[in-house]
């Protein structure tokens, strides 16, 4: 059972967060702009709900909304949202969120999304340990 101060520490929590981030789509209908992605009966749309959406790559300049779609595609399908950047992160990184994902498969805790952010920054060592 929640404490009696939780609702108040979730809404301090909120305001503290970016306007970015509070005005970030939370679900596919929220999104504007990509209705021939998410629109009622759009593919994308389709495959994202079936619960089970393929690897796939998502490509644009910055601020498009790819990372909002990788979030809405872990929040859709009630799974678990990892994000790492091929900038600063490592075949070890990758392998260690691979872990904790066949993990919480594993318990029953649904799947894993894991959104890796400037992938072609990874030397082609690197993207073939993948």
């Amino acid at each position: 059972m929640a404490d009696l101060f939780e609702a108040e520490r979730e809404q301090r929590r909120l305001q503290a967060q970016p306007l970015a981030a509070r005005m970030r789509p939370r679900t596919l209908d929220e999104v504007v702009g990509q209705e021939a992605l998410v629109a009622p009966g759009a593919a994308f749309r389709t495959v994202v709900e079936s619960g089970r959406p393929p690897s796939m790559i998502l490509w644009g300049p910055p601020g498009t909304g790819k990372t909002t779609l990788a979030r809405l595609i872990a929040t859709t399908t009630e799974g678990f949202f990892e994000q790492l950047s091929a900038v600063s992160a490592g075949i070890k990184d990758v392998r260690e969120v691979l872990a904790r994902a066949r993990e919480r498969l594993g318990e029953g805790l649904g799947r894993t999304v894991l959104f890796l952010d400037e992938i072609h920054r990874f030397t082609k060592a690197q993207q073939d340990g993948l």
